[in-house]
């Protein structure tokens, strides 16, 4: 069953009808109502390509949240071999917000990271709705430091509305997880590639994707606080995120001029969620050239990259 976001409630009607027609027919094989279902598809796709055609800042948060994009698990599922799964932070558990571990990309062994949202009620809660605990940051350091001493490039598949902001989690030093890891992605001597695939959301965000290439799929954002979260500090009104959307210059569009992001990865007519094997495919090519470009840089080219790629934010001014 697809999920329709409320903008497109105008394709779910055409949609919907093209497919009552449908079952009609099934129902009664004498009914002959193919031409008029296919009118109704490429009335759909045409609105469907006009829709996505020039999506505002707003509606492209909801194409990045939406339930039926691919999320991390599809990713690695889909594009890597002899995924090996590594769990805890040998401190104190292991956080399911965040899976990580050793795999082959192509013919090349690499460390995976990642932030999982899930896909249904129960894998959400599990997952903590891909809001990393300390734990889960530290675990990526451990893992980190593990592709370093093995000298395998690191691969992080970001998407989280930011890092879980509950007591127990500052009780255990959540801001100081945060800080090290983003640390630690400054300071392996290993090529460190980082995809945005859907939200990219503050700190949580910014401790996986300190990364020598950080690329972002076509309709994914990345900012320092939600729209919602930024309207209700700046207008004491949530329901001013639209406005925050636009301001806060969070799609790929915006960073990508900005010097934020280094390439913008393209999506299927309609988002990811409309056809996710292409869209994982594109982002499988994209992680493979990244990789092999990286790839003929020395430990200290690697970081003096990193390091100054990040000291060099800003500098071309919100007027980019």
């Amino acid at each position: 069953m697809t999920n329709y976001l409320e903008f497109e409630k105008p394709l779910a009607e055409i949609e919907g009808k093209a497919e009552e027609l449908r079952a009609m027919a099934r129902e009664n094989e004498e009914m002959d109502i193919e031409k008029e279902a296919e009118a109704l598809d490429q009335k759909a796709a045409d609105l469907l390509q006009d829709m996505y055609k020039d999506l505002t800042p707003w509606r492209k948060c909801l194409v990045a949240r939406h339930p039926d994009r691919p999320h991390c698990k599809d990713y690695i599922e889909a594009l890597f071999d002899e995924y090996t799964p590594l769990a805890g932070d040998r401190n104190f558990a292991d956080d399911h917000a965040v899976m990580g571990g050793l795999a082959r990309l192509g013919d090349r062994s690499v460390v995976v990271i990642g932030q999982e949202k899930g896909h249904d009620t129960k894998s959400r809660i599990e997952r903590n709705f891909g809001m990393a605990r300390p734990e889960g940051y530290r675990k990526a350091i451990r893992l980190m430091d593990l592709a370093h001493r093995f000298g395998l490039p690191v691969i992080t598949l970001v998407d989280t509305p930011g890092a879980y902001p509950g007591k127990g989690a500052e009780e255990r030093g959540q801001s100081e997880a945060i800080a090290r890891s983003t640390q630690k992605c400054l300071e392996i001597g290993v090529p460190l590639v980082s995809v945005i695939i859907g939200e990219g959301g503050s700190g949580g965000a910014v401790a996986f994707a300190t990364a020598n290439r950080v690329a972002m799929l076509e309709h994914s954002i990345y900012s320092v606080i939600t729209p919602e979260g930024c309207a209700a500090i700046l207008w004491k009104n949530a329901e001013k995120m639209r406005e925050a959307a636009e301001a806060l210059r969070l799609t790929a569009q915006d960073l990508n001029q900005l010097g934020v992001c280094d390439r913008i990865i393209p999506e299927p007519v309609g988002g990811a969620q409309r056809d996710a094997k292409a869209a994982i495919e594109e982002v499988g090519k994209a992680l493979g050239e990244m990789i092999d470009e990286l790839s003929k840089m020395d430990s200290a080219a690697l970081i003096k990259d990193r390091r100054s790629k990040y000291l060099g934010l800003g500098s071309k001014g919100l007027a980019a």
